[in-house]
């Protein structure tokens, strides 16, 4: 299979056949042709459509039942697995909450069905990457006050997030403790006097390192979506970045802009 670039020359795809059928297959589930609950076609008609071999074709399905994105048996017809995409408006959940409110990051996450956990992995000063120190003002090998966790959808990991704080707003307060923060930094932040005001996101899909792969428990070698995000409080002053790092397969962001008025 070769893919023809508009300048009339042909690039290969060095995939294997039944990763490209994977690849189409889960294009087709991901945006909504195969619908939850339906059928995926037969193995004879996709023998027939991508010309290719019994084995070949269960290799793909295979691929694609190991991501949870169909299920089957022997003897029944593979089908397309109900709520495995979830669309997660980042707007929704990044303001402070009021007083008895959950976190509304899993707030968000229930709407869609079942529950949502975070569990805290790590509470430690670090040096953040360098894109994070860039964005918090840090110098090379400064270090911040550094947060981690793994949140889950009926246990089931779903995204890694790695927050850093400049340890002059965290050091000292709830946030260099090892334990959960009701309601989120978010609030605490607004209760220490640096409420978020503006926040902003930079979206990229990776091969996911060997941690995330493992944390996330991602078959395959399928890609993240990594969000890159920094929080500013009055005086345009970073007080958080963050990194989240979710499955590819099973995530999108919405995000709504609404369009400058042009001048009269």
């Amino acid at each position: 299979m070769t893919v023809r670039r508009a300048s009339g020359t042909e690039s290969a795809d060095h995939r294997s056949l039944h990763e490209r059928i994977a690849a189409d297959l889960r294009d087709e589930i991901m945006s909504g042709d195969l619908a939850p609950g339906a059928k995926v076609p037969s193995t004879a008609r996709l023998k027939e459509r991508f010309d290719a071999s019994s084995a070949t074709i269960q290799k793909a399905l295979q691929l694609l039942k190991d991501e949870g994105l169909v299920v089957g048996r022997a003897g029944a017809a593979v089908t397309v697995r109900e709520h495995r995409q979830r669309t997660m408006r980042p707007a929704a959940y990044t303001a402070p909450v009021r007083a008895g409110e959950r976190f509304r990051w899993l707030a968000e996450a229930e709407k869609h069905g079942g529950t949502a956990r975070s569990r805290l992995l790590d509470v430690a000063e670090a040096v953040p990457p360098a894109d994070v120190r860039a964005l918090l003002g840090l110098a090379d090998g400064e270090t911040a006050l550094l947060r981690r966790q793994i949140l889950t959808i009926d246990g089931e990991p779903v995204e890694l997030v790695a927050s850093y704080y400049p340890l002059d707003i965290a050091g000292g307060t709830a946030m260099a403790e090892r334990r959960a923060i009701r309601g989120g930094t978010p609030t605490l932040l607004a209760e220490l006097g640096f409420p978020p005001r503006v926040s902003v996101d930079r979206v990229s899909a990776r091969i996911p390192t060997q941690e995330q792969a493992a944390a996330l428990e991602l078959p395959g070698n399928l890609p993240v979506l990594r969000t890159l995000r920094v929080v500013h409080t009055d005086g345009d002053r970073p007080v958080e970045a963050t990194v989240m790092v979710k499955a590819g397969h099973l995530y999108e962001l919405q995000y709504e802009f609404t369009p400058d008025t042009p001048p009269d």
